[in-house]
């Protein structure tokens, strides 16, 4: 397991405006206040490579997460998490075959041939 930072250094998570505007179209779709709420990201057990992101919308950070505020959005990230991610990038990529949230994440030394999971 390689980690994202050292000791005296705070991994960050990037987001960009499109990322932003996207996940902020859609806590408004859900009702939501966007200035609690946020997106998670994290890291799950699963895909073909071992590890895979998700996300999800929560009501506000949990005690021990990282917030981050990027474009009027809060990303949450918890500590497990953070070990694989620290230094990713969060964006948004449209088209008409890939549209959707992209993970660009320098941790990573192999992915499956979807792109859905990694290792690091």
């Amino acid at each position: 397991m390689s980690t994202a930072a050292t000791a005296d250094e705070t991994p960050t998570i990037e987001v960009s405006e499109t990322a932003a505007e996207q996940a902020l179209d859609l806590l408004d779709g859900e009702g939501m206040d966007t200035g609690v709420a946020g997106l998670r990201l994290f890291v799950q057990q699963g895909g073909c490579a071992g590890l895979s992101y998700g996300m999800r919308f929560d009501g506000e950070p949990e005690a021990d997460d990282q917030v981050y505020e990027h474009h009027d959005l809060r990303v949450f990230v918890d500590p497990a998490s953070m070990n694989y991610i620290g230094g990713s990038v969060l964006d948004f990529e449209g088209g008409l075959q890939g549209a959707g949230f992209h993970v660009e994440n320098p941790n990573v030394v192999s992915e499956c041939g979807c792109g859905e999971s990694f290792r690091t």
